[in-house]
């Protein structure tokens, strides 16, 4: 009988920067998922990967002076490193590079114009770079991006456009009467948010970078972010293309796991793409929370990431994906600091499990030399024990189900904890005392070993580095902690003998060890950036002398290179007199999109020259620096244009 398929994802991680201990959440917990699900037996398919076009990456690339191949190569590496050292059990790895989704992604878009969905036409709006998004005025937050909270730019291109509004119905009704969503408290924010306004055709297309994957019947245009990013999910089996023959296996998805600030895409786009294109949605989207850190999301940009390497090195891998999971309620934040970290680890780790076990262990030895005798007496509080240990694996299974891994980590901790209450009632250290209560004492030490059997059976999804250590200690083989067992209580022989090993969670000074840690920081805190040599003031002059210089607030309106020059850019400004052309030796610093409807300071009394032979009246005021580059003074927006600067 073959087994059941089962395939879940985590969304591709964009590899702009190293990954931080956010990006970890969503990988456990979908190789914690995909750990459980292959111990019930089902045939798992666990996909991760890297979304590697885009602006970004081709812009990152440029400042380190390498092609945006050798860049998202390089990070790639460490990714699959932090996956390895987290035991991440992954069926397979996408990149958007690899050459069978580049042809995946051509074919569907060929598709979708085929079939009238995608038609050119041309943007003009608002776009974030650093998340890749075109936004409308409405949908702005105080006039910045509602994503990220970063400013926005104008700009404007031909663009080929997917058309949304035929799919609004059908998605309401997924979002509102399914159980796609979870939690499926988002749909409200989804329906009236995007849905209720009106659907706007999405931007599928780029022309201002070439670090994509190219339209094959318009080579202007590269195929922009998220419908080359959404289909990895399907490409990764195979479909259109002769990689991989997994496609009729595995799709749909069982899960699709992403953090909330692309729950839009993977909620709205996706079942859209996956409609227009006539092929099966998937099962369920759950979105999770951020881990954030003092009430802000992990972010480099805000430098309040948490290395995971770092960590894994005082802690072990273990430790944080127990943490992490532990925390993190699906759909909620979850806030991170290395004191609640430390005090997750004493409590559950080294005084919860780690204790019941070294403490189980210990008394075996002590009293029995290692090997329970066959000869056991049952006794009071057993029965409520045994119940509680019998009906967790179906607890477990229901939370797993459901994707909610914190309540399934809490239930097997409320086993662990009631082990260790009955250690106090039952107070073995008084019972061996006796030689004629050993009958019972050899039965107390059994139902602990049980109850440490079962919990870590189950735990071996959530910290697979640990738990064999454990079954080792308790003297239990593979087939006694298999899946079957976990619902089984009295399958350790009669007889085991236990092996005492190395205490599995030391506990920690959290003083001394929070002390250390911020020391480390310190440490690993890249270097102060060495004081520059200010160059010399210029001879003084006086205050009549600088009047003679009339700077001004102006905004560019137009912008584009000069066709003779690869440093010239020609600026069209509002200057509230009329508007005039500038020319600015900028372009090796800034793209011309860059500083559309951005307001600069203009010297606007300057006389008129020609530059590569167009004419400049006047000069953009930049800042000169260190490393030679120039940056461009930009204004506050509330500065109205024509202001004189004194």
């Amino acid at each position: 009988m073959s087994k059941k398929p089962f395939y879940i994802t985590t969304p591709i991680y964009y590899p702009s920067g190293n990954p931080h201990i956010g990006h970890c959440y969503t990988t456990v917990a979908c190789d914690s998922v995909a750990r459980y699900k292959r111990m019930q037996g089902y045939d798992v398919m666990f996909l991760t990967g890297t979304d590697e076009h885009g602006q970004k990456i081709e812009e990152k690339a440029a400042e380190k002076g390498v092609t945006p191949q050798e860049y998202v190569d390089d990070i790639v590496k460490i990714f699959k490193s932090l996956w390895s050292y987290m035991n991440i059990s992954y069926d397979r790895y996408i990149r958007t590079t690899d050459d069978y989704h580049i042809e995946t992604v051509q074919k569907i878009f060929k598709e979708l114009y085929d079939k009238g969905y995608i038609y050119k036409g041309e943007y003009s709006g608002k776009y974030c770079t650093p998340c890749e998004s075109f936004w409308t005025e409405s949908q702005l937050v105080d006039g910045k991006c509602p994503e990220c909270g970063r400013e926005v730019r104008e700009a404007k291109e031909e663009a080929y456009f997917f058309k949304m509004s035929p799919f609004a119905d059908r998605i309401e009704k997924l979002l509102t009467e399914t159980d796609y969503l979870r939690p499926k408290t988002r749909a409200t924010e989804l329906v009236n948010n995007f849905i209720k306004p009106g659907l706007e055709d999405l931007c599928v297309s780029r022309t201002t970078f070439k670090w994509g994957i190219p339209v094959t019947f318009d080579d202007k245009h590269v195929v922009y972010v998220w419908i080359d990013a959404l289909s990895n999910y399907i490409s990764a089996l195979g479909y259109n293309n002769g990689r991989f023959s997994d496609y009729d296996k595995f799709w749909p998805a069982d899960v699709h796991m992403v953090a909330k600030d692309i729950m839009r895409f993977h909620a709205i786009i996706w079942p859209a793409m996956l409609m227009a294109l006539d092929l099966p949605l998937p099962k369920h989207l759950a979105v999770h929370g951020w881990i954030t850190f003092n009430g802000q999301k992990m972010s480099k940009s805000l430098g309040n990431v948490v290395d995971p390497f770092v960590l894994g090195e005082r802690y072990g891998a273990d430790a944080i994906r127990y943490h992490i999971l532990r925390e993190m309620a699906l759909g909620s934040d979850s806030s991170f600091s290395n004191e609640i970290m430390i005090n997750r680890i004493n409590s559950d780790l080294a005084n919860g499990l780690g204790n019941l076990v070294s403490r189980t262990v210990a008394m075996v030895e002590k009293y029995f030399d290692g090997t329970l005798p066959e000869e056991k007496a049952s006794g009071e509080f057993d029965d409520d024990l045994i119940s509680i240990a019998s009906s967790l694996r179906e607890k477990v299974d229901e939370y797993v189900e459901n994707t909610q891994l914190n309540n399934a980590l809490a239930e097997i901790f409320n086993v662990i904890s009631r082990a260790n209450k009955y250690i106090d009632e039952t107070a073995p250290w008084v019972l061996a005392k006796d030689e004629a209560n050993k009958p019972r004492l050899a039965c107390v030490l059994y139902n602990l070993l049980e109850t440490i059997r079962i919990c870590s059976s189950l735990l071996s999804a959530f910290m697979p580095s640990t738990m064999p250590k454990v079954w080792e200690q308790i003297g239990a083989s593979e087939s006694d902690t298999s899946y079957e067992n976990a619902a089984v209580f009295g399958v350790l022989p009669a007889n085991v003998t236990v092996h005492k090993g190395e205490g599995l969670f030391p506990r920690i000074d959290v003083d001394k060890e929070i002390e250390e840690l911020n020391a480390l920081i310190k440490q690993n805190e890249p270097a102060a950036e060495p004081e520059t040599e200010v160059e010399p003031l210029e001879p003084e002059i006086s205050i009549d002398d600088f009047f003679k210089a009339d700077l001004r607030v102006a905004k560019i309106v137009q912008c584009e290179k000069v066709k003779k020059s690869k440093k010239l850019l020609c600026s069209q400004l509002d200057d509230g007199m009329g508007g005039r052309q500038v020319v600015s030796g900028i372009a090796q610093w800034y793209q011309p999109e860059d500083l559309i409807g951005k307001k600069v300071i203009i010297v606007a009394n300057l006389k008129p020259v020609k530059l590569c032979g167009v004419e400049s009246s006047g000069m953009v005021c930049c800042s000169d620096m260190p490393d030679g580059s120039a940056k461009v003074i930009f204004v506050d927006d509330s500065v109205p244009v024509g202001s004189k600067i004194r």
